[in-house]
């Protein structure tokens, strides 16, 4: 296989210049990872080592979660100085969607939820449990962390579930919590806390409608296999 130089490319292949004229949206993975890397070393262009960085090493989900430079560095041509930009980039694009205000909107069906949060949880390094607020006829009134587990588990009671549908007087609720992993499909004590939860709502008058887990761009919900 030839690798050229990015200056031996023709310009309008060249990665800066392609979204100069066409936009961020045309760009590949590689090609933005390039734009980041900024210049190759010899005999390597950044688009061959961008390449590596979206290839066996890591795959584009690993990347998205990778918190570490020395995981970055192991890539031959990238330094520390060009990995603590691809981390910044990383970083900066994790907090703009973990602070984006969801759209409040209704929930009329399992994926509604799950595309509510999918973007604030898919990448998350540890467990993340939060309950989705209902008013009487479906409309989302707030979403509440209830907490922030290790990397294989978040520690959950009833009460804490359930105190902030009390305080806002919320009709019903929507249970979620991502696995890091990105494999949606629940645990044994994901289903022990959904029966747990769902026992406790039916007590306070508070329905739990779904438990939805949530994956890299994947949901289970325990709703949609019959399990609430």
């Amino acid at each position: 296989m030839t690798h050229y130089l990015i200056k031996e490319m023709l310009p309008e292949e060249r990665p800066r210049e392609k979204m100069l004229a066409l936009g961020p949206q045309a760009l590949t993975p590689r090609e933005l990872l390039a734009i980041l890397i900024g210049s190759g070393t010899k005999g390597r262009s950044a688009l061959d080592i961008a390449g590596e960085l979206v290839g066996d090493l890591l795959k584009d989900e690993a990347l998205a979660r990778t918190q570490d430079l020395q995981e970055l560095t192991v890539v031959h041509g990238l330094g520390p100085s060009k990995a603590a930009v691809i981390m910044a980039a990383l970083e900066l694009g994790r907090r703009v969607a973990a602070n984006s205000k969801p759209k409040m909107g209704l929930i009329r069906c399992p994926e509604d939820g799950a595309m509510l949060v999918m973007s604030r949880l898919r990448h998350e390094n540890q467990e993340h449990f939060q309950v989705i607020l209902l008013n009487s006829k479906g409309r989302v009134t707030a979403i509440k962390e209830i907490s922030q587990g290790s990397l294989n588990a978040s520690v959950v009671h009833p009460r804490e579930v359930f105190a902030p549908a009390v305080v806002h007087h919320a009709a019903a609720l929507l249970a979620v919590h991502n696995h890091p992993s990105g494999d949606p499909t629940p645990s044994q004590e994901d289903r022990d806390l959904t029966r747990t939860l769902v026992k406790a709502g039916e007590i306070l008058g508070i329905p739990v409608v779904d438990h939805l887990v949530i994956g890299d761009g994947a949901y289970y919900s325990f709703k949609e296999h019959d399990l609430i």
